[in-house]
């Protein structure tokens, strides 16, 4: 029995490194560089999210879940979902408030605040860390 749990864990191990060796990296995009238009139709188009969005936050901030089978990271964390709204614009959902800004998007993902902003600071992004629940932090980008 004891050889048994060890070959399972083992493999379970050997999954986990797999899934993290294919993830799609979304560092560069979440600079701050690019419009919301832009961030969420390239993950789209990459199939790493689904093209409708799970949530509509009454700011119109669209959430998108990753798409089933795929695994992205931001800055060596875990991408929990992605955000993001442009106003005018077919690809997001208009929510019931007033829209929290122009163009706005990022990555919602697991880990501390403290944590993820050391990692942002030690990168040279000065995008904006918010703390989105326990252990998950919002990587944001706001265009006015």
């Amino acid at each position: 029995m004891k050889r048994f749990t060890f070959i399972t864990l083992f493999l379970a191990a050997l999954t986990l490194l797999a899934s993290n060796a294919r993830a799609a990296v979304i560092d560069d995009s979440l600079t701050c560089s690019e419009s919301a238009h832009d961030f969420i139709s390239g993950l789209i188009t990459q199939n790493l999210i689904d093209p409708k969005p799970m949530k509509v936050e009454s700011n119109s901030i669209n959430a998108f879940w990753p798409a089933h089978g795929q695994h992205m990271t931001a800055y060596g964390f875990s991408v929990f979902a992605v955000v993001g709204f442009q106003k005018d614009d077919p690809l997001f959902k208009t929510g019931n408030g007033k829209p929290i800004a122009p163009s706005a998007y990022g990555a919602v993902v697991v880990g501390t605040q403290a944590k993820v902003q050391a990692a942002l600071t030690a990168a040279g992004n000065n995008a904006i860390v918010h703390h989105a629940g326990p252990l998950l932090t919002a990587i944001f980008c706001q265009q006015d």
